[in-house]
């Protein structure tokens, strides 16, 4: 979820014109009496086009269930999907579409943090509702300024880095800890978290800092220095192409170090990318994983339906964009057929969600979800397995 430096700036600049008052006149935009309209805008040309399939296709298989089920009481659910190619100018021309022209309800499960942020005011202007942005949640709710139509559902980078850094202080017991970071916010939040787990937890230093760019894919300047530095653990403030790189960087020069990524990198998209490279890596996990193997009966029905009906795997965004999905549409369920923004709203507040994607029941703290808890996995053989139990906070 990578974005640029010039739209958070921008971005945080339109907060003050946000206000945490409430919301504006309650009206029904999108909802007739047999359907309700929603978007998204997701990256279908740009950078990370490869991967939105697994959210577009999973959002389109639980409202056609939804639908084939009598649709929210009585009324029909339609999905409007735009092209924001990663880029912040493109998301505007969405959005303005989705909002002006299709006059959606709401926006669920948008891609990007660059493009979200470009395009939260417009949203919050139009009394629509903006639920589980792919995003980075804390400078969203930040920027939003206490909206009560943004609701976020990612795990704050911050506070899941402090307690997964946390967690290895105390069983790694590392002395000499180094960080690899994006340069911009994503980076800035990894950082702020290993200082919380190093103030907290205690036991280490940090001995080696090293930042990347967007768009970098030599990592051996950033492990040579964390060699020299002579650190025995690696946070990776990485995502994908990133934490293969770090990964396959230690193996080329023998050294037999920790690596653990933060929650973005711990995906099956890095396994499935990197290979044998990334075997041993570490990462911190905000949600269940499934494949193949899995017994649980719900992952099942999911990953066959989806095979079935879109003839490719699901992995765990598709089984996350379908999870959210299905979150928001039980609370438009629970409102009745008076469905307005500001109904719409309290029922989303009010309301609670557990499926085989989460660690526990959620439910929603100030428009963020609750409790943030995270894992700590290990590739092993080609998947991640589990090493530690979901938990929340520093552990000391």
């Amino acid at each position: 979820m990578k974005f640029q430096r010039r739209t958070l700036l921008a971005g945080a600049a339109l907060a003050a014109g946000l206000g945490a008052s409430g919301l504006a006149q309650a009206q029904s935009q999108g909802v007739t009496d047999t359907e309700i309209v929603l978007g998204t805008h997701l990256d279908l040309s740009g950078p990370v086009a490869a991967g939105m399939p697994s959210l577009r296709n999973a959002m389109q298989l639980r409202i056609d269930e939804v639908n084939a089920a009598g649709g929210i009481n009585g009324r029909r659910i339609r999905l409007i999907v735009e092209d924001n190619a990663g880029q912040p100018q493109q998301a505007v021309r969405a959005v303005q579409k989705l909002t002006k022209s299709d006059n959606v309800f709401a926006i669920i499960n948008p891609f990007g943090s660059g493009a979200n942020l470009a395009t939260l005011k417009m949203v919050i202007d139009a009394n629509v509702i903006l639920f589980a942005p792919w995003a980075a949640s804390n400078i969203i709710q930040r920027t939003a300024n206490g909206s009560p139509l943004v609701f976020t559902t990612v795990q704050n980078y911050d506070s899941t880095t402090a307690t997964g850094v946390s967690w290895a202080a105390k069983n790694w017991k590392p002395q000499r800890v180094g960080v690899i970071y994006q340069e911009g916010p994503f980076g800035d939040m990894v950082k702020a978290g290993v200082a919380q787990a190093q103030k907290e937890a205690g036991g280490f230093t940090v001995a080696a800092e090293a930042a990347w760019k967007a768009g970098d894919i030599d990592f051996s300047s950033q492990v040579a220095r964390m060699r020299a530095a002579n650190v025995d653990l690696i946070v990776a403030g990485t995502i994908t192409r990133e934490t293969v790189a770090v990964m396959a960087e230690t193996k080329k020069l023998g050294w037999n170090v920790k690596v653990l990524t933060a929650l973005p990198g711990r995906s099956t998209i890095v396994i499935g990318v990197g290979k044998d490279a990334v075997d041993g890596l570490y990462g911190i996990g905000g949600w269940r994983l499934h494949d193949a193997s899995s017994r649980e009966a719900d992952a099942m029905k999911f990953m066959t339906a989806f095979k079935q009906k879109f003839n490719m795997d699901a992995d765990e965004n598709a089984g996350n964009s379908y999870s959210y999905t299905s979150w928001f549409l039980s609370a438009l369920q629970s409102v009745g057929r008076n469905l307005t923004t500001d109904a719409a709203v309290k029922a989303l507040q009010a309301s609670s969600h557990q499926d085989f994607t989460t660690y526990s029941r959620q439910s929603f703290k100030a428009n963020h979800v609750n409790p943030e808890l995270v894992s700590i996995d290990q590739v092993k053989g080609g998947k991640w397995t589990k090493v530690s139990d979901p938990m929340s906070g520093i552990i000391k």
